[in-house]
This record gives structure tokens, sequence and C-alpha cells, in this order.
């Protein structure tokens, strides 16, 4: 049985109170729990008929590769996210996914989908809601990436990340740990890895949030959120709305 407290129920339980169907019915998407190394990719781009995961432990980022070989990070997973749940929706993957460290996933058929969704409908509708929470997350990185300046796309990401985490219980005001290295950084933000480092500097030096040894630390909460402008309201994780 899947645990009430894991980080794929606690995020859905932001949006619907669920019943004891809900819960029975995601414990059947864990049925397959595998585990992977970090590098590992997950999800191949421009593959047929990709299964789906559920990321139980860990970290992965979602990609695509351009044909000069560079990289665009779409964004990063969590525990509760899933990973390539487009893949097993439409007829080729449009992304690539890769483990950032070695992780725990449960893997997801399309046929586990759709007999949940007719099992337990209002989960289906909780499942709908976290899809559209990372479509708004994906509209503010295209906002970072079109008018924010580099230490305000920096502040925002590590602000959503922490919310994020927070959510699923592994981050809260003071920080969180973050396996990211700054190429990551670089390849979410559209910068290189030398002005990520100028841009963690700068932000270290104005006692805004500090970036070290896997370890992000908010100096200044409140003066950060003001920064960057960061408004949790897009991912809609105050509580339940349907109960």
């Amino acid at each position: 049985m899947l645990p009430a407290n894991s980080p794929l129920t606690r995020k859905l339980s932001a949006f619907v109170t669920l019943s004891d169907v809900d819960v029975e019915t995601l414990a059947r998407f864990h049925q397959r729990r595998r585990t992977f190394l970090s590098g590992h990719e997950m999800i191949n781009h421009g593959e047929r008929n990709q299964s789906a995961f559920i990321l139980a432990k860990g970290w992965a980022f979602s990609y695509k590769i351009l044909p000069n070989g560079e990289r665009q990070i779409v964004d990063f997973q969590i525990p509760g996210d899933f990973l390539g749940l487009r893949s097993i929706l439409f007829r080729t993957a449009d992304h690539s996914v890769e483990a950032v460290t070695d992780i725990e996933a449960s893997e997801v058929l399309a046929s586990d989908i759709f007999d949940g969704f007719s099992r337990a409908p209002r989960l289906a509708t909780a499942v709908l809601w976290a899809a559209s929470r990372d479509e708004a997350m994906v509209v503010e990185h295209l906002v970072n990436l079109g008018r924010r300046s580099a230490e305000e796309r920096m502040a925002h990401l590590l602000l959503e990340l922490g919310a994020r985490l927070k959510l699923v219980g592994g981050g809260d005001r003071t920080g969180f740990d973050c396996p990211l290295t700054q190429y990551h950084l670089a390849d979410a933000l559209g910068l290189s890895a030398v002005h990520v480092n100028r841009v963690l500097r700068l932000l270290r030096e104005e006692g805004l949030v500090t970036f070290r040894k896997g370890r992000v630390v908010f100096d200044n909460f409140e003066r950060l959120k003001e920064f960057a402008c960061f408004d949790t309201e897009y991912l809609d994780q105050e509580g339940p709305l349907l109960r």
C-alpha cells in the first residue's frame, strides 16, 4: 500500500482530499518499483511506446537537445512528480528525461493510467491539476528566459524549487538540499556555467541566498521573494479545493 505521506499523495492532496479508493488506486501505480543510477536516461526523445514513471526518491530533469548539440533543460523533477506522462499519451516522446541522482521510481503504463482514472475519477481530476500546474511552471520559465535578469531568473528558480519541495516534505523557508550542478542551472536558465557562478556569488554577497556544497540556504527569504517578484499563486498548493 502506498504510504499516506508519500510525495505523490502529499502533492495531489494539495488539490483534492483523497478517498480510500483514490489512495488504493495510487498504490496500484506503484506496483513496478525500479531503481536507476545517476545519468540514466529514463525517457528518450522521439521513441515510441515508452513508459512513464512516478518519482519517489531523487531528482531528474526533462530536456531537449538542439541539432547543434546544445541542451535546454525544460524543468527539474522531484519526488512526487510524473516523468514522461506525455510519452504514454503521445505517439512519440517529445522530450527526454535523465536522472540527476540515483533514483527510485515506479513504472506506469498507459493501461494503468486509464484503468485508474475509470476507477477513481476524483484522482483523475487531481492528476489533471498536477499536469496543469506543470504547464503553469513552464509559463514562468518562459518569462524567466525572456524577461527576467540573470539574477532574477536564478532567484525565481530556487524559490520555486523550494516551494515545490516544501509541498512534498523536502524543504522549508530556510532552504533545501539540492544536487544540481552549475551546468544544470546554466542549461535551465539560458546562461553559461561561468555566468551562473557569478550570479550565485552576487546573490550570496547581497545576503539573499547561498548555494554551497549541495545545499540552498535562504539567507533572507522575504527579500529574495521581493527581488524575484516570486508569487506562489501559480503553484496553487495552498490547500485542497475539492474535499
